[in-house]
């Protein structure tokens, strides 16, 4: 039994690494808060739990549905179920990246700059909850349809969440709205497209560029990783 199990890690290391870390970023995210209210005794911030919370929802989707092995004519019924699912939720994650604004009103019971680390804890580890959930689900589509198909789900996926951070920061709508009014959603996201403000325009476009950029950069540090491995490889001398 131990010795399937180290096996099972053993092949299994770099994805339960992960979600460990994730986990952990989490629990120190929270520990920050909870700090904070030992020292102010105010609920400051506390928005910032729920936030965490619908950030994990995209990465547990993507994960399950990583991870989940199936026949293949039901893999085809699972992934655009599964992917529009994950796709309602997955702007949560990014999304706490906008919380910064809430800092305007920060150091007046407590130093500025502690409630910069607090901010810092959650947005980032949202961030990471995000671009991890997104290359989990590119990898779904590239294994069943190829490479190129993977990357544009990649940018559709970008420019649509961006639209959705944009829809929840500054218009209040919420994830679940979708489920609960899409008719409603889907007329008064017309009207907009009709007739976009400059402000939904710029926000948009440079934060599609810019969790893109981040994206892609964390893409290709993995993959110089892996190119490193395989070099090692082939310079090992061969018995």
């Amino acid at each position: 039994m131990v010795q399937k199990l180290l096996i099972r890690f053993a092949s299994n290391k770099y994805r339960i690494t992960i979600f460990v870390l994730l986990a952990g970023a989490s629990i120190l995210s929270l520990g920050t808060l909870r700090l904070r209210y030992a020292f102010t005794e105010e609920l400051k911030y506390a928005f910032l739990i729920w936030n965490l919370f619908l950030a994990w929802i995209p990465f547990g989707i993507a994960y399950f549905t990583y991870t989940l092995t199936i026949k293949r004519t039901w893999l085809y019924f699972l992934i655009p179920f599964a992917a529009f699912i994950w796709l309602i939720f997955f702007p949560n994650a990014p999304y706490i990246l906008t919380d910064f604004q809430h800092l305007k009103g920060a150091g007046k019971d407590i130093p500025v700059w502690y409630d910069v680390l607090v901010f810092i804890w959650f947005s980032w580890t949202g961030l990471l909850l995000g671009i991890v959930s997104l290359f989990l689900m590119q990898e779904i589509v590239r294994r069943e349809f190829g490479r190129w198909v993977g990357w544009g789900f990649v940018v559709l996926v970008t420019g649509l969440s961006s639209v959705g951070i944009y829809m929840g920061r500054f218009l209040r709508w919420n994830s679940w709205d979708i489920l609960r009014d899409p008719k409603g959603i889907a007329l008064f996201t017309i009207q907009r497209a009709q007739a976009p403000s400059m402000q939904s325009i710029i926000f948009t476009v440079l934060f599609a560029a810019f969790f893109l950029f981040l994206y892609i950069t964390m893409y290709a540090f993995g993959h110089l990783l892996l190119e490193r491995q395989a070099n090692e490889k082939k310079m090992e001398p061969s018995k």
